[in-house]
């Protein structure tokens, strides 16, 4: 922590979840980080294992061991937490048992609408996003987002919405319903 100055721990609500708080607060409290100021919180985990080898994870950090792409995905969850948990499919976020009752297409319809609807009201940054996130902006599906991935892989990041339109597969039309949801922030431009 002191070598990369690193202020917050963000600990998964799994086992061990009370004994790994106890810990930080010990050492919180014996100022063990002096200088540094730090805090941790706790974030539900469900899904972490599942996705740490799903082919996703496995191309996002192909050099990680899934207990890493674990703890990636539980800090991410603290970080974006949108951004994070739409890789998962909705059967394994482990909300109860009565999920196992609801039929997976509902469930992952509902979950979907809701997506949808959050990245309507708030946009996705071009530059940032997941591929997984891409695809619940309106006018982009899978093959669109993994082209604009593959845009962003190949020219570095978009400066401007109108580059969208040199994107492999984006139309006039599906560049109409999409660029109103496009952010690009300034700070994720390098």
């Amino acid at each position: 922590m002191m070598k990369y100055s690193c202020t917050n721990v963000v600990i998964g609500n799994g086992t061990a979840c009370r004994e790994t708080e106890s810990f930080f607060a010990d050492l919180i409290s014996r100022r063990y980080f002096h200088p540094l100021d730090v805090s941790y919180c706790i974030t539900n985990e469900a899904g972490a294992s599942i996705y740490s080898v799903s082919p996703e994870a496995v191309k996002e950090m192909p050099d990680l061991d899934p207990n890493l792409r674990s703890a990636v995905s539980i800090g991410r969850r603290v970080q974006d937490p949108l951004a994070e948990l739409v890789k998962i499919d909705p059967k394994h976020i482990g909300i109860g048992t009565y999920q196992h009752d609801v039929s997976a297409g509902a469930l992952k319809a509902a979950l979907d609408g809701v997506v949808q609807e959050c990245v309507s009201f708030v946009g996705v940054d071009i530059n940032i996003c997941s591929e997984t996130l891409m695809r619940h902006v309106a006018g982009l599906n899978a093959g669109r987002a993994r082209s604009i991935a593959e845009w962003r892989e190949k020219n570095s990041a978009f400066i401007n919405r109108e580059q969208l339109k040199l994107v492999k597969g984006m139309g006039p039309k599906s560049y109409q319903q999409c660029a109103g949801f496009i952010r690009i922030n300034p700070q994720t431009l390098n």
